[in-house]
């Protein structure tokens, strides 16, 4: 996320936040008026936003349990986290595997303000937060906080969830990936969805406007730019889909949502 020049700590009031737009969203309630009204902008061009946010998290959570039931992950790293929204990553990761540990990273000082409740799990687990951009990657990846709670010898999945849409190309996006997974043991994962323009481009030009105009840099991409995020990594089945379609639980109809009101893709890959 962005962090507009603050200092670390402070939270400016006057000027849109995207946690805080995506917690409205939500219906959650850590945002402030400014945060509202540009929400609120949002969903006059694009009605189905919040639809669009619950299968986000719905595709996080499915993909969560995945990789700690089915791959075996135990170690996870949520970039981007956004403010806390139960069930958090840990919840999830550490109902299906106790001793999983997860680290946190954002740089949104209102994150910071409610990392303690990021900070509660299992016994036989463990979770931190790191303070950091996602734009500095090493940063990240040599956080003392990460290294006293994940072994990267052994196998991590990055999480990147509706982040990577707010990092324009100046900004190397591809580049961040590559350095992220670098350092990672072989058989870690990355976890990741994108907004697209590909289902309805006028309603997303719409939305990045917007965007603009609330000061906040937003980058569709198409299904092939997202898979780009993937290179080199082994795609887990179905590979690129819309994250209603990425291994639904019984009982769900994801036909039953159209495409043109979520706008995203998903994905999780395996690095080899």
């Amino acid at each position: 996320m962005t962090d507009y020049g603050l200092a670390p700590g402070h939270i400016d009031t006057t000027k849109p936040h995207p946690a805080r737009m995506y917690d409205f969203y939500l219906n959650g309630k850590d945002h402030y008026e400014v945060d509202a009204e540009a929400a609120g902008k949002v969903l006059e061009v694009y009605p189905t936003v919040r639809l669009n946010a619950t299968v986000n998290r719905g595709f996080i959570h499915r993909a969560t349990r995945w990789l700690a039931r089915e791959a075996g992950i135990r170690q996870f790293l949520d970039i981007g986290t956004g403010i806390p929204t139960e069930p958090n990553l840990h919840q999830v990761a550490q109902e299906a595997a106790p001793d999983a540990r997860v680290v946190y990273t954002d740089n949104d000082p209102i994150v910071l303000a409610y990392a303690q409740a990021l900070l509660t799990g299992t016994p036989e687990g463990r979770t931190a937060y790191v303070e950091a951009d996602v734009r500095d990657p090493q940063r990240i990846m040599s956080a003392a906080e990460l290294h006293e709670t994940l072994d990267l010898a052994k196998p991590v999945a990055i999480s990147v969830n509706a982040l990577f849409h707010f990092i324009p190309e100046e900004d190397k996006p591809y580049e961040i990936i590559r350095e992220l997974m670098a350092p990672l043991a072989s058989g870690s994962y990355l976890m990741l969805t994108h907004s697209t323009h590909d289902f309805s481009e006028e309603t997303w030009r719409n939305v990045v406007q917007v965007y603009a105009e609330s000061g906040i840099s937003f980058t569709t991409r198409s299904k092939s730019e997202v898979g780009a995020f993937f290179d080199g990594l082994e795609l887990v089945d179905p590979g690129v889909s819309e994250p209603q379609h990425w291994k639904p639980d019984a009982g769900e109809r994801p036909e039953d949502i159209r495409s043109a009101d979520i706008n995203m893709w998903a994905g999780v890959a395996r690095k080899p």
